[in-house]
């Protein structure tokens, strides 16, 4: 039986992932590095800004000890916030999809490699933060996807706050990256894809795969936990 349903936050709920590309440019850019768009979506978009930066690192491409991370994070954290301000927006169909999903008791909670600022403040200018009962993000682990750690605090978080207790099976996950489907199969939970990022093909680890929210029912979703 469904009891809850766990969202990624860039490219679920909100669109993104062209301002994080940006920011990692521009604070890149500082050391000579650019990253194309392309190269962005293929390799990059489902790692945490920890894990981006520290990957650059152990490539031998940006030349800094692993030490000076968390200063191009806050640097990279603060560019976002001034981006976001004007040029951040929640997807279409994911307020009614909340919605639905409260109406029909559904416990609600984000897993992310983005920062905690980041998801609050996005959360908040939309109103949308009554919602999650949990958020986890990038710092509150130690691996990012596609390890399964982030979607089992989620659980273990989820489970401390509610009486009856919730299995991974229980669980359903939302998110739009091949990393993140392969860290909630792991965690063994049931998964769904939406293509706001990358064509379907490339999500066909997903046990549904859509385009668009609003395709979902709650019928969808129960059957996935039956």
């Amino acid at each position: 039986m469904l009891q809850a349903v766990i969202f990624d936050f860039d490219g679920v709920i909100t669109d993104t992932e062209v301002l994080h590309h940006r920011t990692f440019n521009k604070v890149l850019g500082q050391y000579g590095i650019k990253i194309t768009i392309k190269d962005y979506y293929k390799h990059y978009l489902g790692l945490s800004d920890f894990d981006l930066f520290r990957l650059f690192i152990d490539k031998g491409k940006l030349k800094i000890s692993p030490d000076q991370i968390d200063t191009l994070v806050k640097q990279k954290n603060h560019i976002f916030e001034e981006l976001v301000k004007n040029d951040g927006e929640i997807i279409e169909g994911v307020r009614e999809f909340l919605q639905l999903l409260r109406e029909n008791n559904i416990l609600l909670a984000i897993c992310s490699g983005a920062l905690l600022t980041e998801i609050k403040m996005i959360l908040e200018n939309a109103g949308l933060q009554d919602f999650f009962e949990i958020i986890v993000s990038a710092e509150q682990v130690n691996k990012g996807k596609p390890d399964p750690e982030g979607f089992l605090l989620a659980l273990e978080r989820l489970n401390a706050k509610n009486e009856n207790t919730i299995t991974a099976e229980q669980c359903i996950v939302i998110e739009d990256s091949h990393w993140g489907i392969e860290a909630a199969k792991s965690a063994k939970m049931h998964t769904v894809a939406i293509t706001n990022s990358y064509d379907a093909d490339q999500l066909s680890k997903a046990e549904k795969v859509i385009d668009n929210l609003s395709q979902l029912t709650m019928d969808d979703l129960h059957s996935l936990c039956s």
